[in-house]
């Protein structure tokens, strides 16, 4: 459970809060998740996808994505990063239209009966304008304390488990006859999978920006229940790329995440699923029966990952190939284009 420290109002229109948490880990194990926020998205419910840009050893620039509110918002951040000191300091580039300009201060130190105290500081600031509303603030406040608790958590299963085995990832590849465009159109347009995509039901979408997609799919595996999963999906076009997240996990997983790939060549293409998920063992008696163990786990998440994503791609060969057949290999405009860069 986090603790809140009490808030104040700084000179220049600056709002500060902090929370802080105890967690049953090593510091150097806590120091590290909050480091590597390149794996964030596999470890932090809120953050969905964090594209790194610049890193000098200490000094990094990182694009960053995150469910704040219920809405996915992006912005570029600085970090310095200080180990010996058990601090890494952040601050936004530019301010948001909700809340300004967020910064703000990691700090990682030995707590009491062999815990780790893990302190988030946060300055809110209304610079350009960007004032925002105290609940478009609460929600950054909410955003703090989500991310505190998922530290501590994976941080806690790290130090008991060693956290390699209740992690998995893969992935699977696919030659396709026709253009890069034509396949990433398919994988772009997930509203129009239901009736063609065979595990994928209904389908609702919600773009916040151009190519930020929040989907809801009712959905089921092969002889399996239906269930509604929900994504939030950056598309990427010109790099050929759909990054993805499953922001409420199935109760085997912790969580999911992963990319579409589409690599041209001179005579056509190949289209990449990779899949990175962190099991949840207290839903494999519920899915699995009792007394399986993470060997069955892994492999049941393998299957039914790696079948769906495999099933998908060659819907969008097929999808690629059939349309430079019928029109004599001229490529249809792709709905994709300037989407996020």
């Amino acid at each position: 459970m986090t603790t809140p420290v009490a808030p104040l109002v700084r000179p220049g229109r600056v709002r500060g809060t902090g929370h802080e948490v105890l967690i049953p880990a090593p510091a150097d194990v806590v120091y590290g998740l909050i480091a590597d926020a390149t794996r964030w998205p596999s470890l932090l419910g809120p953050s969905v996808h964090v594209e790194p840009l610049d890193f000098d050893g200490r000094t990094e620039r990182l694009r960053m994505w995150a469910l704040v509110g219920g809405r996915v918002h992006a912005w570029y951040s600085r970090r310095v990063l200080s180990p010996a000191a058990g601090r890494v300091d952040f601050r936004q580039e530019s301010p948001t239209p909700s809340a300004g300009v967020v910064s703000g201060t990691w700090t990682v130190e030995p707590g009491p009966s062999a815990h780790t105290r893990l302190t988030l500081a946060l300055d809110v600031a209304a610079d350009g304008g960007g004032a925002g509303t105290e609940t478009e603030r609460g929600a950054v406040d909410d955003f703090a304390r989500a991310m505190l608790e998922d530290v501590r958590r994976a941080a806690a299963d790290r130090s008991a488990t060693g956290g390699a085995s209740l992690s998995l990832s893969f992935e699977d590849s696919l030659r396709v006859n026709g253009p890069a465009e034509l396949v990433l159109d398919f994988l772009y347009r997930v509203g129009d999978w239901p009736g063609v995509v065979p595990h994928v039901g209904a389908v609702r979408v919600v773009e916040d920006a151009p190519g930020v997609q929040r989907v809801s799919v009712d959905g089921s595996a092969p002889g399996g229940p239906t269930h509604t999963g929900e994504w939030v999906r950056m598309c990427f076009p010109h790099a050929g790329r759909i990054v993805f997240k499953q922001t409420v996990p199935s109760p085997l997983l912790r969580s999911c995440r992963g990319e579409w790939s589409v690599v041209p060549d001179e005579r056509g293409a190949t289209v990449v699923a990779r899949h990175g998920v962190v099991l949840d063992e207290r839903g494999v008696e519920r899915v699995l029966g009792g007394g399986a163990g993470l060997r069955e786990v892994r492999a049941h998440v393998r299957a039914v990952l790696g079948d769906a994503g495999v099933a998908t791609m060659n819907l969008a060969k097929r999808h690629a190939e059939s349309a430079v057949r019928m029109l004599g290999a001229r490529p249809l405009p792709s709905r994709g284009a300037d989407r996020v860069r």
